[in-house]
């Protein structure tokens, strides 16, 4: 039988077990800006986007959409894992005749806490009555090579987004293209579930109706009945999508051909539509404008994008 070292054993293990980094999905962004009152939620809204200010109020009327959620689930072929806090944001130029497009913020329209997975490989594999692996186990004991993160990135800008989906239900709100990273020094920089060319796409649909709220302020987000700002507040929904395909995995570890084999087989990629599902618990969604937008044809783009810096703290 052929001698196989140490670093080979560790990363093949590593691999096997990468599917743990699912278990909180993380990605670490900048500073985001405190905003005054109803302003607030929407710290990353890309007012400052060329489509975004170019919008003149009359044939193309922006807006600023953001949606969270606490908790929820993903099941990714054969595991189905719980996931952390997500935050989506996006602006949102609609068309005069009822069409609209997606602009996405410099750092990615989709992103969620940073975090690392509870017990990293000690707590996937071990103990283990296995002579190789308890070996594994006590080299991995207080090391680096122990924590496993991962992160899921927006690749691309949203697309499809429908208003009118996110006040009903089972109708697809909008399309998201995404990779997730599993970041480990045994998998090394460019282990990604998903990538650019071949994204996971999620298109989330409300499973219940959201509770739906309306609220109007001042252009500094203060609030004020006879605002020119309005903010339509839809909350409480779940939101499911079992309909999305899921690649395999590329560019893990050293070894990159036996390693991907290795993630895929332990996490049953790749997986097709119908296989995978995503819930996202107590969904809240805010989306605002100006009031009026044809009162300031043709500068709308540029009012929205002053109302959001005067509301910066």
């Amino acid at each position: 039988m052929p001698r196989i070292s140490t670093r080979t054993r560790l990363a093949t293990v590593s691999a096997l077990t990468a599917l743990g980094a699912f278990a909180s999905l993380g990605t670490a962004t900048a500073a985001e800006p405190a905003l005054n009152g109803e302003w607030a939620p929407f710290t990353r809204c890309p007012v400052d986007a060329p489509a975004m200010l170019a919008a003149d109020g009359f044939d193309k009327t922006p807006q600023c959409v953001v949606s969270t959620s606490a908790s929820g689930s993903i099941k990714l072929g054969d595991t189905t894992v719980t996931t952390g806090r997500t935050n989506l944001q996006m602006g949102i130029v609609q068309n005069a005749d009822g069409t609209s497009s997606v602009v996405a913020p410099a750092s990615g329209a989709l992103v969620a806490e940073p975090a690392t997975v509870p017990g990293g490989l000690l707590g996937l594999m071990c103990p283990s009555d296995i002579f190789v692996i308890t070996g594994i186990c006590e080299s991995l004991e207080n090391s680096s090579l122990n924590k496993i993160t991962a992160t899921m990135e927006s690749v691309g800008a949203p697309y499809a987004f429908d208003q009118t989906a996110g006040v009903l239900t089972d109708m697809p709100i909008v399309a998201l293209p995404v990779r997730i990273h599993l970041e480990n020094p045994l998998l090394g920089d460019k282990c990604y579930i998903g990538t650019a060319a071949k994204p996971i796409v999620l298109r989330p649909e409300n499973r219940d109706y959201p509770e739906a709220g309306l609220s109007f302020f001042q252009g500094d987000g203060t609030a004020d009945p006879a605002g020119e700002m309005s903010r339509i507040n839809l909350t409480g929904a779940t939101q499911n999508d079992s309909t999305f395909a899921v690649p395999g995995a590329t560019g893990c570890g050293l070894n990159v051909g036996l390693i991907n084999l290795a993630v895929n087989a332990k996490t049953g990629l790749p997986s097709a539509a119908g296989n995978n599902s995503l819930t996202l618990n107590d969904t809240r969604t805010h989306l605002t404008g100006l009031n009026a937008p044809g009162t300031v044809v043709p500068d709308a783009g540029k009012v929205l994008a002053e109302n959001w810096h005067s509301a910066v703290e």
